[in-house]
């Protein structure tokens, strides 16, 4: 009865989310609670843009650059050695390494993107970020760039942080991962199939690359058995590095203001674009 009664949604229908135009025929705004919809918005017909659709972009942004830097420091620091020498009582001395004069490129420079930008440079890291249109990103970016145009081999990290499009769907290939400076970092905090997972799993059994750290997969969730779990020098995570303690009362805040600004008239926070899949 109140499905078929409402105009505003938290959360698309997770009953029979394919059915809103039947169950839910005065829909008119949904309030997602995660930032990246694309994908689902259309598997569930939203693609022409009959129903605005606002996400939660902003919310993950700074649980996921921690994660990014807590991934890039267990190896750039050498945290599992350090406890291997640990548990062997082996009290070694000598040099290590640092974030500090690093280079990052940043693959989106949305939300998480900058945020992760912002939080890799405080660390002295030089943050370069990758534009569609040519556009200067500004702060905290040092440079702003088309991907197809960056060296690959200049950077000592790269995190992707683009939404899943069909564009971007495939977008980090193996060629960009052979293009890579030997040993260096990818963090992926977008989706898995932005990235060719073969390719990565094979750059890090072989020790080209460094390490690699991960909030995503594909598939999700990850099947027993599958080659990600064998992975060496891998941090992965099953998709949870933004599910912290206050995620859910940011969520409500941010419906709570679209509540308000739909109630006035005023314009949508974080408005979701089915053309441009974000």
């Amino acid at each position: 009865m109140h499905l078929s009664e409402a105009q505003i949604a938290f959360e698309f229908d997770w009953n029979e989310p394919k059915k809103w135009r039947e169950n839910s025929p005065n829909l008119r705004w949904v309030q997602a609670a995660q930032a990246g919809v694309g994908a689902r918005a259309e598997s569930y017909g939203h693609g022409a843009g009959q129903v605005q659709i606002t996400t939660a972009a902003g919310v993950h942004a700074k649980p996921l650059a921690e994660f990014a830097l807590a991934g890039l420091l267990n190896f750039v620091r050498q945290l599992p050695e350090l406890e291997h020498r640990k548990n062997i009582q082996q009290w070694n001395t000598g040099p290590s390494n640092t974030l500090f004069g690093k280079r990052a490129l940043v693959v989106g420079a949305g939300n998480i993107g900058r945020e992760t930008a912002a939080t890799l440079s405080f660390m002295g890291v030089h943050c370069d970020g990758t534009t569609r249109r040519g556009k200067d990103l500004g702060e905290p970016f040092e440079r702003s760039m088309p991907l197809q145009e960056c060296d690959l081999g200049d950077y000592d990290i790269v995190v992707l942080a683009c939404p899943l499009t069909a564009e971007t769907r495939g977008l980090y290939s193996r060629q960009k991962i052979s293009a890579m400076k030997p040993g260096s970092f990818l963090v992926n905090l977008a989706r898995g199939p932005v990235l060719d997972q073969d390719a990565l799993l094979d750059a890090l059994e072989t020790g080209r690359l460094g390490g690699a750290v991960l909030d995503v997969a594909d598939p999700e969730p990850l099947p027993a058995g599958h080659r990600l779990w064998r992975a060496p020098n891998l941090v992965l995570s099953p998709h949870t590095a933004a599910n912290v303690s206050a995620e859910n009362s940011r969520i409500i805040d941010m419906l709570i203001e679209n509540l308000r600004r739909y109630l006035t008239g005023e314009e949508l926070i974080n408005v979701y674009d089915p053309e441009r899949g974000y």
